[in-house]
């Protein structure tokens, strides 16, 4: 039996952070979490901060997930759960 190795917390955030992201974008339009995802804010003066949705295409990204495979859930399930490529996060 070998010893697995166990993910570090980045790569469980952005795995929980894409799971939801699938699951909000299959709700109906009319649900509110749907409707908070969607809605563009208005942003302050200065460097703008990091939005949740830039942690969700960052964490697509790393793990080669194209924008519209949420519709599959089989197939956004098996990416989300991909881990991230070491070599682009240790730069």
């Amino acid at each position: 039996m070998g010893v697995k190795e166990k993910p570090d917390i980045i790569d469980i955030i952005e795995r929980k952070r894409l799971q939801w992201y699938g699951h909000v974008k299959r709700m109906q339009n009319e649900r509110i979490p749907k409707l908070i995802m969607e809605k563009e804010k208005r942003r302050k003066r200065g460097r703008p901060r990091k939005t949740w949705m830039d942690g969700v295409r960052a964490a697509m990204k790393t793990r080669h997930l194209e924008a519209d495979q949420w519709l599959n859930r089989k197939e956004w399930r098996l990416g989300s759960e991909r881990q991230r490529q070491m070599s682009q996060d240790r730069k």
